[in-house]
């Protein structure tokens, strides 16, 4: 048996004893090393992201070494050759590879995609001692010598990223890029702009210690919530891009009000990738003659793909001894500990926040 966090009912969360499972053909089994808590968790665990069968347990971004192969597995996702032993990150979707969305549109999310499973059933999440990845789920072999803290401390974010930019065409060198939200994926398209080689990065948000942050990672400017006002952070953008405005906006800071101000600030023939606001978050008011007026292209963006995983896992393997990545996080907790890592990501007092299942 094995110890899991296991979401049993809204807002209850309790570390559990848990089946371990042989892999299956053309899976693995991997021991976690660490996961890492996304805001997605919390939309779990308050029952706000789609229904899913209680109890499951948590955790969708993970580093584990790998235990034991599969009947036929010997290679990962990308072809690179695997034996027991290997740190691996994986991207927590199985594709059906049958639908209009995976084989016509080569898009995501899949419209029959695979998601969690019952607790007492095989499981690849992460806030467990172990995960079971079945056939078809990516996986990739860390390159040697990367921290695994630098590889996690931007999770499923960094893929966000990365995906969300590819989806509005990239960051183009000079562009200027204002990012709505210094939370994890806020701080991973910081990083995908900065290497993209963005002129002018402006992050907004109301944490400091995020910002700086923010800073760290590449951010040229910030702008605080709590001292402008929505006027005054438009004409601070202003005043640092130009008069057109912003080549590119970035929603990732899942609160509605975002949006309507990341349509202000948008600038002309700008685009507008709105990433946080998943959730059931309710409606917002926009004018749609502020649109027409900028040529302005608005793009929702939802679940990157295994291919953005495996992007993310070698900029982040690239950029360790570059920026501080491993220093994002500033909590962790141990499986038994689990309901209070949730609660330190709430309270947004926490930057990146881990369950170490090493921890006794």
């Amino acid at each position: 048996m094995a110890k899991a966090a296991v979401l049993v009912g809204e807002g209850l969360v309790e570390a559990r004893e848990v089946p371990i499972f042989e892999p299956e053909a053309g899976g693995i089994l991997v021991s976690v090393i660490v996961g890492g808590v996304c805001g997605t968790d919390l939309h779990m665990i308050n029952r706000l992201a789609n229904e899913f069968p209680l109890p499951i347990i948590l955790g969708h971004e993970g580093v584990g070494r790998i235990e034991k192969l599969g009947p036929g597995m010997d290679r990962d996702h990308a072809g690179e050759t695997v034996k027991v032993g290997d740190l691996v990150y994986w991207s927590p979707m199985v594709a059906c590879n049958q639908c209009y969305t995976c084989t016509i549109l080569e898009s995501s999310p899949c419209t029959h995609a695979a998601h969690f499973a019952e607790a007492d059933k095989p499981s690849w999440c992460s806030h467990a001692d172990y995960a079971w990845l079945p056939r078809g789920m990516s996986f990739f072999k860390l390159p040697d010598g990367v921290s695994t803290d630098a590889i996690i401390a931007l999770g499923c974010a960094l893929p966000t990223a990365v995906g969300s930019m590819d989806i509005v065409g990239g960051v183009k060198f000079g562009e200027s890029v204002v990012i709505q939200g210094a939370g994890p994926v806020g701080l991973a398209a910081v990083l995908v702009a900065n290497v993209s080689g963005a002129r002018e990065i402006i992050v907004i948000d109301n944490n400091l210690k995020r910002l700086e942050r923010a800073k760290q990672l590449g951010a040229t400017a910030t702008l605080s919530l709590d001292e402008l006002t929505a006027e005054q952070r438009k004409q601070a953008t202003l005043d640092i891009c130009g008069a057109a405005g912003p080549d590119l906006v970035v929603e990732a800071a899942g609160y509605l009000p975002a949006f309507p101000e990341g349509v202000s600030l948008g600038g002309h023939a700008g685009r507008y990738v709105v990433i946080g606001l998943w959730g059931e978050a309710g409606d917002a008011t926009i004018q749609p003659r502020d649109l027409v007026l900028k040529n302005m292209q608005v793009r929702g963006s939802m679940a990157p793909r295994p291919k953005h995983y495996y992007r993310a896992l070698h900029l982040a393997a690239r950029m360790a001894d570059k920026v501080p990545l491993a220093d994002l996080i500033t909590h962790r907790f141990s499986i038994d500990q689990a309901a209070n890592a949730y609660k330190a990501v709430e309270s947004g007092e926490a930057v990146k926040v881990v369950i170490d299942p090493t921890i006794s």
